[in-house]
């Protein structure tokens, strides 16, 4: 199987798309000439034209309500957002009138529409351009939510999210556009609320999300040389989340650490080490440990900005004092 970058995965599952259905069109800021600021689009304009490909105004709000009412009316909108830090520019139309629009017209009306976007930090990009924003979405009914954690998972997902009939949110993280894994030739989708097991282990789960499944893959091999074997889970999508094959393997290794990009307080690791904690609870031997940013803006200070999101030893420190049966606090 060939191996293809995380950015031309996106590419191709767009072009792929586009070319199946004549409804999808894709509009944002310098996606057309451009390419994105990170040319995960280029070459999309030469083929499609400036009709399907659009440039647009800096105007987020204005081009994310042309995207609702174009998707209310038969298309299906990808909208670019360049940077996920821009999201609270779209919550209006995003969050009342994109996730809404079903349920306010009793079925009637839906809103096919993708907005695709980034997170991560450790890009040197300031506190604006840095965020790590799903579980602000996630926590607005009507919205779906799916976060790529490879090349293969970044087409399958965009394939699925394109031809789903409601809103979805994917967050894609900037660091990854350059990595690369294998992905088939032939079409595939990855339906949503399907996690994937990407290491079996018996001793610790550990649940994690986009960038953070490298790192939690990296602490099982720093753990499996102490003879600690760990369950990486990759949940793929938060909204809809499979809790059965996280609850599973939680019943069967006993322990769980929760790791995502987003602030600690209030986020995904919070919920989804809720939900283990209210229905697998008898099964544990220890707390849920949560790991995700420090609730700080993402420093500029390469040496600050570093030290602010999870990384390998440290997740692989928490699992030894989980296992070793320490009552403590992950910060």
């Amino acid at each position: 199987m060939r191996e293809i970058t995380l950015s031309k995965a996106v590419n191709e599952a767009i072009a792929e798309e586009m070319r199946r259905d004549g409804a999808v069109f894709l509009i944002g800021e310098d996606v057309a000439e451009a390419g994105t600021p990170f040319k995960v689009l280029s070459g999309l304009v030469e083929e499609f034209g400036t009709d399907r490909v659009i440039d647009t105004p800096i105007s987020e709000p204005g081009f994310m309500g042309l995207a609702v009412g174009a998707a209310l009316t038969g298309s299906r909108p990808i909208v670019d957002l360049m940077f996920g830090d821009f999201l609270f520019l779209i919550m209006d139309q995003l969050c009342n009138q994109a996730a809404k629009a079903c349920y306010m017209s009793g079925g009637k009306l839906s809103v096919p529409l993708v907005v695709r976007t980034n997170l991560g930090a450790t890009r040197r990009s300031a506190a604006q351009h840095s965020q790590s924003l799903q579980a602000l979405v996630a926590h607005i009914p009507g919205l779906k939510v799916a976060l790529p954690s490879s090349a293969y998972e970044a087409k399958g997902l965009m394939k699925t999210a394109i031809r789903d009939n409601n809103p979805v949110v994917i967050f894609e993280d900037k660091l990854m556009y350059n990595d690369k894994a294998p992905v088939p030739e032939e079409e595939y989708l990855i339906p949503f609320g399907q996690a994937n097991i990407l290491r079996e282990g018996s001793d610790i789960t550990l649940v994690a999300t986009s960038s953070m499944v490298q790192v939690c893959q990296k602490a099982a091999e720093i753990l499996a040389a102490e003879g600690i074997s760990a369950e990486v889970i990759d949940p793929r999508t938060i909204v809809p989340l499979d809790e059965e094959t996280i609850l599973k393997s939680v019943r069967k290794t006993s322990r769980a650490i929760v790791v995502d990009e987003g602030h600690q307080s209030y986020g995904v690791t919070a919920e989804i080490a809720s939900r283990i904690s209210e229905k697998a609870f008898y099964h544990l031997d220890g707390p849920v440990i949560r790991m995700g940013a420090m609730d700080v803006p993402v420093p500029f200070s390469p040496a600050l900005e570093d030290i602010t999101v999870p990384a390998p030893e440290g997740v692989a420190e928490n699992a030894r004092r989980l296992i070793r049966g320490e009552m403590f606090h992950a910060a």
